[in-house]
C-alpha cells in the first residue's frame, strides 16, 4: 500500500458537483431508490460534519452526515461514505470515518445510524440495530442497519420510525 498525501477537511459548497459525479461514479444511478436515502432527500446535511479527503486538489472521498429524528431526540444519519474506486484500500475511507466521528462526538451528538456493510463498520464500534428497536422509512436489510452510541448508554433513549429532520 503506497502512502498518499491525504488531507481531510470539512465539505466546501463548492465541492457539491465533485462529490455527485463521485457518487455517481460509485453507486450508480440506483442509489436514489434505497432507503437510506430517503432520509437524506430533502433534508440539508450538516456542514460540520461533512468531510472530504484530497489528494493534492483531487477529490478522493467524502463523508456526509445529516440530521433525522426518532422517539427520544435527535440523532445522526451517516452517508455516504465514498471513496473514489481508483482509491480504495488506502485508509481514506478509514480516515473519513475517525475524523467525523470524532467531530460528532466533540459536537455532542448521541446516537448515529446507517445502512452499510458490517464488517467494514464494525471497526469503527457500529453494531446491528436490535430488531424492534429503530425502523426506516423503508424496506432495508436488517444486518446492514447500524448504530454506534456517541455517549454513554444513549443506545438505550431511542425507539421508533426515524424520521428525516428538516431543520
Amino acid at each position: 500500500m503506497t502512502s498518499l498525501p491525504v488531507s481531510i477537511r470539512r465539505e466546501h459548497p463548492d465541492d457539491g458537483p465533485a462529490i455527485e459525479r463521485l457518487h455517481a461514479r460509485a453507486f450508480g444511478p440506483g442509489r436514489f431508490a434505497r432507503t437510506a436515502y430517503r432520509l437524506r432527500e430533502g433534508v440539508a446535511a450538516l456542514p460540520d460534519l461533512c468531510l472530504t479527503a484530497h489528494i493534492e486538489t483531487y477529490l478522493a472521498g467524502s463523508v456526509r452526515v445529516g440530521p433525522a429524528e426518532a422517539e427520544g431526540g435527535r440523532l445522526l444519519v451517516l452517508g455516504p461514505l465514498t471513496v473514489d474506486p481508483s482509491f480504495s484500500d488506502r485508509g481514506i475511507g478509514s480516515a473519513l470515518m475517525r475524523a467525523c466521528l470524532d467531530a460528532a462526538r466533540g459536537a455532542g451528538h448521541r446516537l448515529v445510524i446507517l445502512v452499510g456493510d458490517a464488517p467494514y463498520y464494525r471497526r469503527f464500534g457500529f453494531t446491528p440495530v436490535p430488531p424492534g428497536r429503530l425502523a426506516l422509512p423503508g424496506p432495508v436489510d436488517p444486518g446492514r442497519f447500524l448504530w454506534l452510541p456517541l455517549a454513554e448508554g444513549a443506545e438505550g433513549s431511542y425507539s421508533g420510525t426515524v424520521r428525516p429532520l428538516r431543520l
